[in-house]
């Protein structure tokens, strides 16, 4: 249990340090709109992190956001050891753990399944109104 704990905190605190270096230390022009750290999975080495993250602004089922969500991670992917070199230094542990970036498709495909119940409701009539019909 205290091996998980430890897990726990450590994606926690690799979570935030990213993310503020990603804000801060990435001039990249690639990285289209807001880049943010939905999760990070941490092995039980400490070998790796699995960084998941979102691109906001893009929504899913758009071809150019598929592109550009993809050079988002290429350059991510291929910051990574600029990166662990620098979360090395902030959190200032023994072990590192390598970089590994994903995209996270939660959030987009909430919004597009929001959008699709908003479209499927949007005929029926006011609650207040069946309401009355029932009575």
């Amino acid at each position: 249990m205290a091996g998980s704990q430890r897990l726990k905190r450590m994606a926690d605190t690799v979570q935030r340090e990213l993310s503020e270096l990603i804000r801060q230390e990435l001039k990249d022009p690639r990285l289209g709109g807001l880049v943010t750290i939905s999760a990070v999975k941490v092995s039980p080495d400490l070998g790796y992190a699995e960084v998941y993250v979102t691109v906001m602004g893009r929504e899913l089922g758009d071809e150019q956001s598929e592109v550009a969500n993809k050079e988002t991670l290429d350059v991510l992917n291929k910051a990574s050891g600029f990166l662990r070199h620098e979360l090395g230094h902030r959190i200032k542990t023994r072990i590192t753990p390598r970089l590994r970036f994903h995209y996270d498709k939660t959030n987009a495909y909430g919004n597009y399944m929001f959008g699709l119940i908003a479209e499927a409701v949007k005929d029926l009539p006011p609650a207040e109104e069946a309401k009355k019909d029932d009575e």
